[in-house]
């Protein structure tokens, strides 16, 4: 898989936290996690698959292996930046894989330039075919599932 440049990756996080997320149209979402070793606040600029009321679905696009995903497993506590929201605490819980391809699938379908646009950034050929997902997406692309906690 292709690394996005860090300085890329990390442009929209003064936006974000200016409370102007909204000018990402609810595509992008910013994440703030814990450092599982250290405890220091860490935040993650992700691309939302699924919205849903109170939630979204994002995706591990570089695998199980990258920082953010290791973070929130350990500690799925986390505060979500979404369009006009700003830094409210929610949960975030890794979907089984067969929900997961279940998930990209329709994101295929749904948003063909936006995941052929995906695919190409992160190096996953098989997101851009119009065959049928590879048996083992789930595994290799987690999704996160990152829903709102009521006050």
């Amino acid at each position: 898989m292709r690394r996005i440049p860090r300085w890329l990756a990390r442009a929209p996080i003064p936006v974000f936290r200016s409370g102007f997320g909204w000018v990402f149209a609810g595509v992008l979402v910013m994440v703030e996690h814990r450092g599982r070793r250290s405890g220091l606040p860490r935040y993650v600029i992700l691309e939302t698959v699924v919205a849903e009321p109170g939630a979204v679905v994002v995706p591990c696009g570089f695998g199980s292996r990258s920082q953010w995903f290791r973070n929130v497993q350990a500690d799925p506590r986390v505060r979500l930046w979404r369009g006009r929201t700003v830094g409210v605490r929610a949960l975030a819980h890794v979907l089984p894989p067969a929900e997961a391809r279940e998930l990209l699938d329709r994101y295929r379908r749904e948003h063909r330039l936006r995941a052929r646009l995906v695919a190409r950034v992160i190096g996953l050929p098989g997101l851009r075919a119009r065959d049928p997902l590879p048996a083992d997406i789930g595994v290799r692309v987690p999704l996160v599932r990152i829903a709102t906690v009521p006050r």
